[in-house]
């Protein structure tokens, strides 16, 4: 499963990100994370300490390596440099598996030991001061939704990704790639407004949104929640001295944390296995191929220039049925 934690700044979904990834970890399921964010903090909310956080490979900084892979024997893609965010797969092109061991992993991930297993961790890259007037974050996180566009991902495997604050995704179709979006609103006004911006944004698209509802001290900011999102309002964290634990750099055991937030966090992971059964691998095709035409069109063409709707193969869908690297 796909799952994205949203939020604007300072909500907490980094740390919601971290909770939910140990607590995946802890039912023994393999698991993918990203840090999709511009202020770059899962590593260390994972644990890694402040000098390997910082270390962490950026993929943006990889981009030609990563495309030259994903392109494989693809005919309708002339060269890796024709290649956008948005490029979908087809015939001939490699593919990703969570469990899998290829050269996207071997250069861009690193393992993150937890309490109860180990995962893969991947990170765009910080926003720096030489990109400040040439460059916005949306290329920085194309590397993501390149790689999400080329992943085949099973009902027990996870890609868990901690988005940039705000609404940034809608920028491309990446708020798309998602079985799940867990949006994490504060119970105060700017606490719901990035939600009602992803509802109006995700409505004509089929998207999966639920809201967890973070920092929540009482009955009133319950019933505040309530009322601005409705029956999208999954579950509720409230204080938790194990997060002020982790936070000072010195987390418990994670079986430690509290029975509560442990119920909330199973709430989550149940809520994206339900989405399982809703996938669509058709219409997730077809929304590839259409923010991948809008982005062509827009700048994508005049960019390269070449003719990105060449690239799109209309006999092609991505599954689960598919071989994880296509022939080369």
């Amino acid at each position: 499963m796909k799952i994205a934690f949203v939020g604007k700044g300072g909500s907490g979904k980094t740390t919601l990100s971290s909770l939910f990834i140990r607590h995946l970890t802890a039912t023994e399921s393999p698991v993918v994370a990203v840090d999709a964010d511009i202020n770059q903090h899962l590593g260390a909310a994972l644990g890694l300490p402040e000098q390997e956080a910082a270390a962490m490979p950026a993929m943006g900084a990889h981009l030609p390596l990563i495309k030259e892979y994903l392109r494989g024997s693809n005919p309708r893609i002339v060269s890796a440099d024709t290649m956008i965010k948005t490029t979908p797969p087809g015939e001939g092109s490699r593919l990703l598996r969570v469990r899998e061991d290829n050269p996207v992993y071997e250069t861009c991930a690193r393992t993150v030991r937890l309490d109860d297993g180990d995962i893969r961790l991947m990170a765009t890259g910080p926003f720096t001061e030489s990109d400040l007037g040439v460059a916005c974050y949306h290329s920085k996180v194309g590397a993501v939704e390149l790689c999400l566009n080329h992943l085949v991902d099973g009902a027990d495997e996870y890609v868990v990704v901690d988005m940039t604050a705000g609404s940034d995704s809608f920028a491309s179709g990446l708020f798309t790639r998602f079985d799940m979006t867990f949006l994490v609103a504060e119970p105060t006004r700017k606490g719901v407004s990035v939600y009602r911006q992803y509802k109006e944004y995700a409505r004509d698209f089929g998207v999966a949104l639920k809201v967890v509802g973070n920092k929540v001290q009482g009955q009133d900011d319950l019933d505040f929640l309530r009322a601005e999102v409705g029956e999208d309002l999954l579950v509720t964290v409230g204080h938790s001295d194990w997060v002020r634990a982790m936070e000072k750099g010195h987390p418990p055991r994670f079986e430690l944390l509290e029975a509560e937030n442990r119920m909330s966090l199973q709430a989550l992971q149940d809520a994206a296995d339900d989405s399982y059964a809703l996938r669509d691998w058709e219409r997730y095709t077809r929304q590839m191929v259409h923010f991948h035409l809008r982005n062509a069109e827009s700048w994508g063409n005049a960019k390269t220039g070449a003719d990105l709707a060449a690239q799109v193969d209309p006999g092609f869908v991505l599954s689960e049925g598919l071989s994880a690297v296509q022939p080369a």
